[in-house]
């Protein structure tokens, strides 16, 4: 009974806030601030502020929360370690499938497509400064086993 008293009264300053406002030539605001206000004299008129108190004053729902939580939480923490260890026992056999049928066609895929180059060649590069704090030599050694 309180809560219906705290709905209507909440409504009824609502429509008043909206009335000022209309008065003002704001009749957008106003309108929205009315549909606002209308809101928990809907829920009172429907019955689901009684539910809710009845709801929120039951051992027996909060039961119910509880069990919905646990099983939110087993779910949540099934699927964080099935993601960790890559899916379900099927979708690893299929990955395991795929990788084994990459690593057979691997060896030709990763010959040149153009064969050998056509590029002349006018003799050796220039031979990399060696430098304690030389930071391109992983790169330089990618290039050279590339041929570029």
């Amino acid at each position: 009974m309180i809560a219906e008293t705290v709905c209507s009264a909440a409504a009824v300053a609502g429509l008043g806030i909206a009335a000022v406002t209309a008065y003002r030539k704001r009749f957008l605001a106003a309108a929205r601030l009315a549909a606002y206000s209308l809101v928990p004299l809907g829920l009172v008129m429907t019955g689901v502020v009684d539910w809710l108190a009845d709801t929120a004053f039951s051992p027996t729902a909060w039961a119910g929360f509880g069990v919905l939580g646990a099983a939110w939480l087993l779910f949540a923490s099934t699927r964080a370690v099935e993601r960790r260890r890559g899916g379900t026992r099927k979708e690893r056999k299929e990955a395991a499938r795929a990788a084994a049928q990459r690593e057979a066609v691997a060896p030709q895929a990763s010959a040149p497509s153009l064969g050998p180059g056509t590029r002349q060649s006018t003799g050796p590069a220039t031979a990399p400064r060696a430098d304690a704090g030389d930071d391109f030599s992983d790169i330089e050694a990618i290039l050279k086993k590339h041929g570029i």
